[in-house]
């Protein structure tokens, strides 16, 4: 048998050394191959995901996804051990030096695209896979991360426990809610069929509010078995959207009469509301779909406020559902900028980076604020700041020492808790 892992590991290009044994093909994420192994230090089973880092593009979001994963700690969250590079080498902050990371985390046994394959769920196991699913993005959204590719291939499940835990952060954006992000956003990249309408109108401008909405859709297909809006391209999305979504606000109204005359007009009206589209979904259900799949994301409910809904009252637990005590900031932002600006310029020497901008590297445990105590300036200019930041990485010479003092904000957790381990029904919990 580990031959045989080992042949895979070869196949697949996996070099790690002797460590991990018994490789077994488990899956793709958005930037790499996944593979099961068996760690022979520790003695588990783990899900080990290789990133190429080939170009200045995969540099950049690899870096992106490490920081984000190395930071989020939660129950509802996938856990990562830890981040290595070939052989099995610590990267110890030195991805530039390699041309693969490997990103080692817990293994989970299924995913919810694989148990909605079997059939649709009960209710209660949909109402506790929702409840717990709202509880991680609560935290993710504190912790200013967008995941932006919410699906049921990206929610993985224990079936011993029945413990939902999200994961694939490869798609995942930092944005701090201080700062207007507008013009330095990719297009959105959530799966098709869980995007939302505003970013099928306008790609490049959304807010946390595109995953609640992703996950308003996941809960309709755990309930009925069947994804809730399936186009075959982004029109007819769009168009399924219409005819169940109900279009309240008149600058909605006029956006579509200008963008979509030939689909929509003034007098124009729902075909089929949820509440005809789900029949077999009980009325507190489609109440909470109602209030999370809105046209417009200032109408939608948050994770939090999902949280509170009545629907969720039988695991509700507002002291259990904790939010992040060290989110990301602006400052964590800029070096994604910088690396993109030198992808664009073709440049390759790594090395005259010597110094992140990110508030990672400059983290005390004695310099943290709590986050309510945080306060920014109103007057504050991103265009201005990514200016200076880009210059000062003109030369390496640029970027003193010095210079970084300003830019310390967020914290980032050395030693994540341990996984809390309860009942799955207990009402303490979910």
């Amino acid at each position: 048998m580990a031959e045989k892992g080992d042949r895979i590991a070869s196949v697949y290009g996996y070099d790690l050394g002797g460590r991990f044994v018994d490789f077994q093909p488990l899956g793709f994420g958005v930037n790499g191959l996944v593979l099961s192994a068996v760690d022979s230090q520790s003695c588990r089973k783990v899900a080990v995901k290789k990133i190429a880092l080939s170009d200045a593009r995969s540099m950049k979001h690899a870096l992106r996804e490490i920081k984000i994963i190395r930071r989020l700690d939660h129950d509802n969250i996938v856990k990562v051990y830890e981040v290595l590079g070939p052989k099995g080498t610590d990267l110890q902050g030195e991805l530039f030096k390699f041309s693969v990371a490997y990103i080692v985390q817990e293994y989970m046994e299924t995913d919810l695209a694989r148990l909605l394959e079997q059939g649709r769920l009960t209710e209660e196991h949909a109402k506790l896979f929702m409840y717990q699913l709202l509880r991680g993005l609560k935290y993710i959204h504190s912790a200013n991360v967008l995941h932006r590719d919410l699906k049921p291939a990206n929610i993985f499940i224990s079936t011993e426990d029945l413990v939902l835990k999200i994961g694939d952060f490869g798609l995942a954006r930092i944005v701090d809610q201080h700062y207007s992000h507008k013009g330095y956003l990719s297009e959105g990249l959530v799966t098709k069929w869980y995007r939302s309408p505003r970013l099928l109108l306008s790609p490049n401008n959304y807010t946390k509010a595109i995953d609640m909405w992703a996950a308003g859709c996941i809960l309709a297909e755990m309930l009925t078995g069947r994804m809730l809006f399936a186009g075959a391209h982004e029109l007819e999305q769009m168009q399924l959207i219409l005819e169940t979504i109900p279009v309240i606000r008149e600058e909605d109204k006029d956006e579509l009469l200008r963008v979509m005359p030939s689909f929509v007009s003034s007098t124009w009206e729902v075909k089929r509301p949820l509440r005809k589209l789900l029949p077999e979904v009980n009325s507190e259900a489609i109440d909470f779909l109602e209030k999370i799949l809105t046209f417009n994301p200032m109408d939608r409910l948050t994770a939090e406020m999902g949280l509170q809904h009545p629907y969720m009252s039988p695991y509700s637990c507002p002291e259990d559902e904790p939010t992040s005590q060290h989110p990301f900031r602006i400052e964590d932002e800029i070096d994604d900028i910088v690396l993109m600006a030198a992808s664009q310029s073709q440049l390759s020497n790594w090395d005259r980076y010597p110094v992140s901008l990110s508030s990672d590297l400059e983290w005390r445990p004695d310099r943290c604020q709590d986050a309510s105590e945080v306060q920014r300036d109103p007057r504050f200019d991103l265009d201005v700041f990514i200016s200076r930041a880009l210059k000062l990485c003109t030369k390496p010479e640029d970027l003193p020492d010095n210079k970084l003092g300003d830019l310390n904000g967020a914290c980032i957790s050395d030693h994540p808790g341990d996984l809390v381990q309860t009942e799955a029904f207990s009402k303490e919990r979910w």
